[in-house]
């Protein structure tokens, strides 16, 4: 089943495009990578999907509801991470989340100090005293306090440390193991993604190109080769489907996308060192799209 169903989601803000076209879903109970660098258009993707701004054009349902017309119910199920956390600076912490525990039904008091305890977050802090990473910590909690079933994550590891990080990926991961929660997540960070995400969505100059699962993704893309031999000479490797071809020191590297067959036939009469074959990491697929 379909948790989110995005259908030719179009925005402008006036003449300058935010994003156009977009289509996508998300199942249920997935953990769904949403990737690109910086202005490609993730947190309006975001942000519209929440009813925080309203589309040009196109439409989108979030469990079956009208993110326009239905905005408001669809909150109260959702967890929200924004990239950026600004809060109330007089405040205590405790005192922010609870506040913000008060906009959803039943008593939060125990979910937010079983976080607040993995996340290393001191309630009894103000605001104002805390780091970028404490406040990024806060909006964790915050976002998941009231056990949403659906959880949108903005570059959620900004200002966190690589152990909190790894605390942070190790509780989505429990979350959506143990209570089922659909996570959205959206990173130009593509180890996180690699790491977490089943499948991905590639995001380019506001545009969707390409959505596949990670390991369908290496699979079909280039191979990495690389060769080293006796007075090799470059020229036997510059067949069709091979890109970025470079030597040095002997060794012959570059990408192959085609029957590896072709590659391997060069070697047939070289007196071989050493060579590789290995499937790119997804940085090396998301450069790809992007060149």
């Amino acid at each position: 089943m379909d948790i989110i169903v995005v259908d030719h989601l179009t925005k402008y803000y006036g003449k300058s495009r935010g994003i156009i076209d977009v289509t996508f879903q998300v199942k249920e109970g997935e953990i769904f990578g949403f990737i690109g660098p910086n202005g490609a258009g993730k947190t309006t993707t975001i942000r519209t999907l929440l009813g925080l701004i309203f589309p040009t054009s196109g439409s989108a349902r979030i469990s079956g509801k009208d993110i326009v017309r239905d905005g408001p119910e669809i909150r109260r199920d959702v967890g929200y991470l924004p990239s950026e956390v600004f809060y109330y600076e007089g405040m205590k912490v405790g005192n922010l989340l609870r506040y913000a525990a008060s906009f959803y039904p039943g008593d939060h008091r125990h979910r937010i100090a079983e976080l607040a305890d993995y996340m290393d977050l001191d309630l009894d802090r103000r605001v104002d005293e805390l780091s970028y990473g404490n406040k990024k910590k806060e909006g964790i909690v915050q976002g998941l306090l009231h056990s949403p079933k659906l959880l949108f994550l903005d570059e959620p590891t900004l200002g966190l440390d690589p152990l909190m990080q790894r605390k942070f990926f190790d509780l989505i991961r429990k979350e959506n193991r143990e209570n089922g929660v659909t996570v959205f997540f959206s990173s130009h960070i593509l180890s996180e993604v690699q790491r977490l995400c089943s499948r991905v969505g590639i995001i380019r100059e506001g545009r969707i190109v390409e959505i596949s699962d990670i390991r369908t993704l290496q699979e079909h893309s280039y191979k990495k080769v690389k060769v080293a031999a006796e007075g090799i000479d470059p020229q036997r490797f510059r067949l069709p489907g091979v890109a970025d071809l470079k030597v040095e020191n002997g060794t012959v590297r570059f990408y192959f996308k085609g029957d590896i067959n072709q590659v391997l036939r060069q070697l047939a009469d070289l007196q071989v060192q050493d060579v590789t074959i290995e499937d790119p990491t997804l940085e090396e697929i998301f450069m790809h799209y992007y060149e």
